[in-house]
């Protein structure tokens, strides 16, 4: 991000004439923006009447109901534009709906279809309200006091007079006929700069705009003129920078506004009160591919005729026909990633002059770009790759890939991995004669290979006796050890780090005396003999992902199992949420629960066998260094013996986490470890176990205390007094009550997960997730 060293001392001209910029402000205010429409105790509207919104003294805006996608929303409109909306992430409300000015002081939306919602959320009663000129709605105290507005919570626009105050964020709306929230943000950050992101992207990553005012002032505001200008200042009233110049005194009918719009674009519109109509006077681009997200998962944006078009990768194939922003997903998924000088089932394509966002997980420095595509290839982990002519850089990806752009001034060129089922087709006759080919050739293999087999079977096995176990297995990448080895490396399993389901964990340091690792002594491990052993640990020696802790060796040596992995210096996600002092915040927790979902993912649909974890719960996810989460035991399940649970008879998993079909005897599938995930969804928001009995009765467990509170709309009751962004704790707790649904059909897949965390999806209203809730 550019650091501008833009600072007031710049604009000696704008700070010396400060107080007359200041004055001139209040003179350009129109007489009638000084009046205001009063409401009454006891005050309603209703929707479908003539009496539908109250009207600002010079008719010019109104307050109440506004007809959207779906019903009805209450908010304020200028003309037949919405400027604010109440609850905008709440499901519309029918015509039956009322907004009511209580007597006793409380302004709430009525409607038959839910409990009443606050409209207002003032820390004391009201005695009257009142609607200006400037679209402004006021409640008032018996002193005459303001105790709440709706210009401090705006949505997606500022009006002349409004600020954005430090911390504060404009969301963009979901689409032009749905005001939820969208997938872009402008944040007034308290280091002074003003910065448009995609909705979910950490502070100072793929950010698409800035005012360069980083550093420059802490605690800066932005500010909107009736005159049209917009400008930056600091607590003391400097002007920092101004991002727009007025163009004179505004004329009479003439309203200015800034909106954060649908496509990402941050734009300024004069409203013409005569016409009804919006004139955009500035905006922050106008290249309406540069907001990232503009184009979902694996498609780049591209500009034609003015306007943005979203391209599908070479092999893909869009998810939703005429939905950009639910990607594309691929035509074709190759059988196999092994190989040594390439991979059969996949060939490269080229795509020029793109920007994406950088999720690299091994990076090489190479001479040609062919050299590259050759490295992705050989890489069973690599499904695309960025070469940089100028520095020969050679970043390989995993998918999905996101914020894709073409950007002819760039440098880079991306590689794509394709099925080769796209490419050309072999006519019929040479299909036939490939195929009896194929069947002559594999049964004079087959024959050969019988009697190899056997010789070297007996062979094999005598020379693993003879060699104490330490050759490595063909085609495992993880080191075989022997006991004694593992005995050296832990000091006789001298520190105790963990115990599972599974075993006891030791730290460990190899020969090198440079790496730290994990050492689990597995324990009640099925005695069918070895060959099952080497295949699971072969299967998860295969699984390469930056969200699962690495299997970096085993032991089989007589009775002795044991596995070697990457060390995870934090602990378990289950020491971070449960211990007050470590407690993860609002953007950590998002930022765990996504690596998580995307370990899940890789698990269920993309390695090379698909893999249903049966234990995930906060003990199994390590955090690294970092603070990143990575999964843990997948794959040992398969290992137990049949008749060895945690804590369940014939059930896989932990109590509190199983998923109801292990109890019904259903057939078990990937969803179990759906509604898992879930339930560890709701602990990673609330900080708290799923079960706690110390608690009130109605708070104890977890699931239901979560569904209850979402339905009275009280989700900041679930993180206490933190301070968490509240369309990202809505969000989250969608999303976990999806997971954990007892009918397995309407769970999502971890792909639609994923999705929905990330903001690239609506998120339906969940039901309620079990029977036994929806009786109480």
């Amino acid at each position: 991000m550019a650091e501008s060293t833009l600072h007031y001392k710049r604009f000696p001209s704008m700070v010396a004439t400060l107080p007359i910029l200041l004055s001139f402000a209040f003179i350009f205010i129109p007489a009638t923006s000084q009046r205001h429409t009063n409401i009454s105790l006891g005050a309603s509207l209703t929707p479908t009447s003539t009496n539908s919104s109250w009207l600002s003294p010079s008719g010019l805006f109104a307050f109440g109901f506004y007809q959207r996608e779906g019903g009805y929303s209450v908010g304020v409109t200028l003309g037949r534009s919405v400027v604010w909306t109440a609850n905008r992430d709440n499901p519309p409300v029918m015509g039956n709906a009322t907004l009511l000015f209580t007597g006793g002081g409380r302004l709430v939306l009525q409607s038959a279809e839910a409990q009443d919602t606050p409209v207002a959320s003032a820390s004391e009663a009201a005695v009257s309200a009142s609607f200006s000129d400037t679209g402004n709605f006021v409640l008032y105290n018996k002193r005459g006091d303001k105790i709440w507005q709706s210009f401090d919570s705006p949505t997606d626009t500022l009006l002349a007079g409004q600020q954005l105050l430090p911390g504060q964020q404009l969301f963009s709306n979901i689409s032009y006929t749905d005001p939820s929230t969208g997938i872009f943000r402008l944040d007034m950050q308290t280091n002074g700069n003003l910065v448009q992101y995609p909705i979910d992207s950490p502070v100072g990553e793929n950010y698409y705009w800035s005012s360069e005012t980083f550093g420059v002032s802490n605690n800066a505001t932005l500010h909107l003129d009736n005159d049209g200008s917009l400008y930056l200042v600091n607590t003391t009233g400097e002007i920092l920078k101004k991002i727009t110049l007025s163009k004179g005194p505004p004329d009479e009918g003439i309203i200015h506004l800034m909106r954060l719009d649908v496509d990402g674009i941050l734009r300024l519109y004069s409203y013409n009160a005569t016409g009804n109509n919006l004139s955009v006077e500035w905006e922050s681009s106008n290249d309406k591919c540069s907001p990232g997200g503009t184009c979902g998962f694996n498609m780049f944006c591209v500009m034609m005729d003015q306007n943005a078009k979203c391209e599908c990768l070479p092999g893909f194939t869009p998810v939703n026909d005429g939905d950009w922003r639910s990607g594309c997903k691929r035509k074709v998924t190759a059988q196999t990633c092994e190989g040594t000088d390439s991979v059969p089932g996949y060939n490269i394509q080229l795509v020029n002059n793109t920007v994406w966002e950088n999720t690299t997980y091994a990076s090489l420095t190479l001479s040609t770009g062919k050299e590259c595509q050759e490295a992705c290839l050989r890489d069973c982990n690599c499904e695309a790759v960025m070469y940089n002519y100028k520095d020969g850089n050679c970043a390989m990806q995993r998918l999905p890939l996101r914020y894709g752009r073409r950007n002819l001034a760039e440098s880079n060129s991306l590689y794509i991995k394709v099925g080769e089922t796209g490419l050309r087709r072999p006519f019929r006759r040479e299909v036939v004669i490939a195929i009896a080919s194929s069947v002559a050739f594999a049964l004079v293999t087959l024959a050969l290979s019988g009697f190899i087999v056997s010789k070297y079977r007996a062979r094999a096995c005598v020379m693993l006796s003879e060699e104490g176990n330490t050759r490595m297995m063909d085609n495992v990448s993880p080191r075989l050890y022997t006991y004694e080895e593992l005995k050296k490396v832990t000091k006789d399993f001298a520190e105790q780090i963990g115990k599972g389901a599974f075993g006891t964990v030791y730290r460990g340091t190899l020969s090198n005396g440079l790496e730290v690792v994990a050492v689990k002594k597995l324990e009640k491990i099925a005695s069918d003999g070895d060959s099952e052993f080497q295949t699971e640990v072969k299967i998860i020696g295969r699984t390469h992902h930056r969200n699962l802790v690495k299997l970096l060796g085993y032991c089989l040596d007589g009775d002795h199992r044991l596995l070697v992995y990457e060390y995870m210096s934090n602990g378990s996600l289950a020491d971070l949420l449960f211990a007050p002092e470590r407690r993860p915040c609002g953007d950590e927790k998002m930022g765990i629960a996504r690596n998580i979902a995307r370990g899940l993912l890789y698990l269920h649909e993309e390695c090379e066998t698909q893999i249903i974890h049966c234990d995930i719960k906060p003990q199994n996810i390590l955090i690294d260094e970092h603070r990143h989460a990575k999964i843990s035991d997948f794959g040992l399940s398969k290992l137990l013996k049949p008749d060895q649970t945690n804590t369940m008879t014939s059930i896989r998993g932990t109590r509190g986490y199983v998923a109801p079909e292990w109890h019904k005897h259903m057939p078990v599938t990937v969803k179990a470890d759906v509604y898992s995930f879930g339930i560890m969804l709701l602990e990673i928001i609330c900080c708290r176990r799923c079960v706690y009995w110390n608690l009130p009765d109605e708070e104890a467990i977890l699931e239901e205390w979560v569904y209850n509170r979402f339905r009275a709309g009280e989700l900041e009751k679930l993180v206490d007094d933190e301070l968490m962004d509240r369309r990202q704790l809505g969000r989250m707790v969608k999303v976990g009550l999806w997971c954990i649904q007892e009918e397995p059909s309407l769970r999502p897949s971890m792909k639609k997960v994923l999705l929905m965390l990330e903001g690239t999806v609506d998120i339906p209203v969940p039901p309620c997730p079990s029977s036994i809730l929806s009786a109480i």
